[in-house]
Parts: C-alpha cells; structure tokens; sequence
C-alpha cells in the first residue's frame, strides 16, 4: 500500500446475503469453510489487510448465524440487512448510511469469493489514489462463456455487457467481470442512485456503475487478477477448487519461506499456519488452525496438529496428534501413536511411544514410557498432572490426576499411580506377583474336559 492510500479512510462492503441453495446445506453458503475459516472470514481478512478501516456486512434477513460470524471475526463490522433481494447494487445500497460517511474509497466485495489478496484490493485503492472514480476487477478467462466482457478501448472502460447481451464481436473478448471493484467515496452514493431496474428482473445491478459513470463524463477503469483468484463458491464442487487452490498457495509459500515439504501435494495447512526457518515436514501432514511450528522443527508423516505449538528443533510423530494446548519445548520428542492434549511438554522432555498427555505439564527431560496415560477426566471434570523435570515414567502407566511426580521421580513400569510422588523417589503402584506351580496345566486340563461334555451333549 503507497503512503498516499494509507492516509485516504477506506469502506469495505462486504455482499454475504446469497443464500448458496446449491450447497446442500442447512449452513448458509458464506460460513462453509477453506483451509479451517469461513468464506465470510476470507474475506473479511482481505479487506481488512488491504487497509479498510471501517466494514459493513451485507446479509439476509433472519441470519442471526452469518452475524454471530462476523462478529466473531471482526467485531468492529457493522452489519446491514438487505431485507429484499433486488440485485447486487441493491445489496451495496444496504449501507446506504456508511456510504454517507465520507470515506476516500469504497471497496465491494463478495463473501463467496474467499481468495481475493489483499493485494488486489490495494491495486483497486490505487486506481482510486490515482484519479479514476471506479475501478472494476476484471481476469482474463480461459472460457469466457457465461461471464459479462469488459468492453474497453485504449485501454478505458467502456462498458460491461451481459454474454446474453453481448454481440459476436464482444463474445470474443476474454476480459471479464470478476464483480468486485472500487468507488471514489465522493462519487459512491450518487452513483449507486443512479443505478436503475430497467431490466426483465427489476432489479438493480452493480454492474450498470460503469454505463452511470460514462453517462457523467467520468472514466472507469479495469485493474485485472488471475482467474484462479477471483473463483467463486457456489457448490461443493467448487469449495474443493477454492480449497485445493488455497493449499497451492499456501504449499509455496512454506517452501518460498524456507521450509521443506517432502510430498508438498500430501500436506495440508489451515489459514494461519506459522511455520519458521528450515522446518522438514513429511507426506500426509495435516495441520489445522491456530498451529506455530518452531525453526528446525520435523514433523514425520501422518501426523496431525491442530491448535498446538511446536518449539525449535522439537519433533513430532510419526502418526502423533496434536490438540489444541500441546505445547512443546525446544528439542522435545513426540513419537508415533502419541496424543497430548492442553499440555506443556518441557524442552527435551521425550513422549515417544503409544501414549496419552492431556491436561498435563512434563517438566525439562523428563521421560514418558510407552503406553503411559495421564487419567485426567472423572466423567464431570478435568484434572492436572504435573510431572518434574527429569523425572522418568515407566512404561505402561497410569498417572490418576490431580497428581505431582517429583523431580528427577521414577515410576516403576506398570504402576498406577494415585498419590504425590517426592522428587528422587521411586513409585511402584502394582500388585506382587505370584506364581502358583501347575495352575495353568490344571486349568487347560478342566477346561479341555468340560468342552468335550458339552460336544458330546450336542452330538
């Protein structure tokens, strides 16, 4: 963004009143989700990096869920409501009174459009910045059948025709209306009024700006994006296309940002996924929202992350699972079949094999055997198991919270262990065992004896 776009105000509406019938779905089309946020949420992210500071939401009537989302999101939005629906200007015209506002620029955006950069609202700004009254969004399409043409000439909008509408001539233009665009703020609301219905829907299209402007000796313009930015979401099937497109994208710019991914088109992130320098992850990794991965950190295959931070050289699975809350310190050791759960795991503090952490703090190198499980849930409430530096945890384990294992502590293998452990003390919570000579042969004779009764009952 130029200094100059900085200091002009800028409004974002943002259209999220479609009801998506074709989705299926008793969700209204704009909460489903790419990449762990909804399309709403996408798109609110946009406009907000692109410098809008004031946004107002255009939905339905009686979508109380579309406006607990936005805010959820942003709580600074408004929300206006277009009671009918009466076409796209119509819907812009829903924040009749945020329009009045004076702002320098006005952004209209789509909820259903969820991969629109920030950049190409800010090259939208620009055009404003520079002079022009409306800028339109506009991409050159593979197939252009179906869209409305951007008809230009030496290189100034001239109008934008309906395919339905358009001529032979104008039908072999691939340069085509992606929806979104710009108004300067002192021409906004005029020209939105002047939009008319004169058309078999009656309704008023956002479209007809640019023939209201032309008509007032003002001169729009295109800026253009990449087809696969401005997609739209109107089905299922094209929520996988907008999905797949997002993991694209977000594929490169782990690699571009210094991390290595071994099977990048097995890998999945979530919309705000961090990852730092010289990261290794593996083929079938899985990473959902609110996840931080440390520099050199490795995260083996088919592991799953999800709400977790992982710190510097620390290494996670394979096949390990991350809940939201896992914590783990610099080189800690999380191994295959491995769950923590809302737990600080301290730095070089090893859970390696088949074993569950949740609601739990391990302090610095301490030791987790195989098969240990932190009995944290009594069927009503959660309870916390704290573990001390160095301690060592014998395999196959069960730690009863609430519960403290000492420094430098160690668990005998087997153990369930119900009470404090002292630092530097051994544990051992397991019945003697007895042997009782001939036990077994007694028992397999007995047995053998009794199924042959009841065979020869059945013959």
């Amino acid at each position: 963004m130029t200094e100059l776009q900085a200091h002009r105000s800028c409004l974002a509406i943002v259209l999220a009143a479609g009801e998506g019938t074709r989705m299926r779905s008793r969700r209204p089309k704009v909460l489903h989700e790419i990449a762990g946020l909804s399309l709403l949420g996408h798109a609110l992210k946009a406009v907000s990096d692109a410098g809008a500071n004031a946004v107002v939401v255009v939905i339905g009537p009686d979508r109380p869920d579309v406006a607990a989302e936005v805010a959820r999101l942003l709580p600074s939005a408004r929300i206006a409501v277009q009671s009918e629906r009466r076409g796209t200007a119509h819907a812009v015209l829903a924040a009749r009174d945020a329009l009045g506002e004076g702002h320098d620029d006005v952004l209209v955006a789509f909820a259903d459009t969820p991969l629109l950069r920030p950049q190409t609202f800010t090259s939208l700004r620009g055009a404003l910045a520079a002079g022009a009254p409306v800028a339109v969004l506009g991409f050159e399409a593979r197939d252009p059948t179906g869209y409305c043409r951007l008809v230009t000439h030496d290189g100034a909008l001239q109008a934008i025709v309906e395919h339905r509408d358009a001529s032979e001539q104008q039908r072999a233009v691939t340069l085509c209306n992606a929806g979104m665009m710009a108004l300067d703020g002192r021409h906004a609301l005029a020209l939105l009024d002047g939009i008319g219905a004169d058309n078999a829907q009656k309704e008023f299209y956002l479209t007809d700006v640019v023939a209201v402007a032309r008509n007032r000796g003002l001169n729009p313009v295109v800026r253009t994006a990449a087809e696969s930015e401005v997609q739209g979401v109107n089905d299922r099937i094209q929520l996988a296309a907008a999905e797949a497109e997002f993991q694209r994208r977000a594929r490169l710019t782990a690699m571009a940002g210094g991390a290595t991914l071994s099977a990048p088109e097995t890998v999945f992130f979530s919309h705000d996924t961090v990852i730092g320098l010289d990261v290794l992850i593996e083929p079938h990794v899985v990473i959902g929202p609110g996840v931080t991965i440390g520099d050199g950190a490795v995260i083996h295959a088919f592991s799953h992350l999800d709400g977790a931070e992982v710190g510097p050289q620390a290494s996670v699975g394979p096949y390990a699972r991350l809940r939201p809350g896992a914590e783990l310190g610099a080189n800690a050791r999380i191994g295959n079949f491995v769950e923590i759960k809302a737990a600080r795991i301290g730095a070089g503090a090893k859970v390696n094999h088949l074993s569950y952490v949740g609601d739990a703090t391990v302090g610095e190198g301490a030791n987790i055997g195989a098969g240990t499980i932190t009995c944290n849930y009594d069927g009503f409430f959660k309870y916390r198991t704290t573990i001390g530096a160095g301690a060592f945890i014998g395999s196959n384990s069960s730690l009863v919270a609430p519960v403290v294992i000492g420094e430098g502590a160690y668990v005998g293998s087997g153990s369930v262990v119900t009470r404090d452990v002292a630092a530097d003390a051994l544990a051992v919570g397991r019945g003697r065992q007895i042997e009782r000579q001939g036990w077994a042969k007694t028992f397999r004779d007995g047995s053998m004896a009794r199924k042959q009764r009841q065979d020869a009952a059945k013959s």
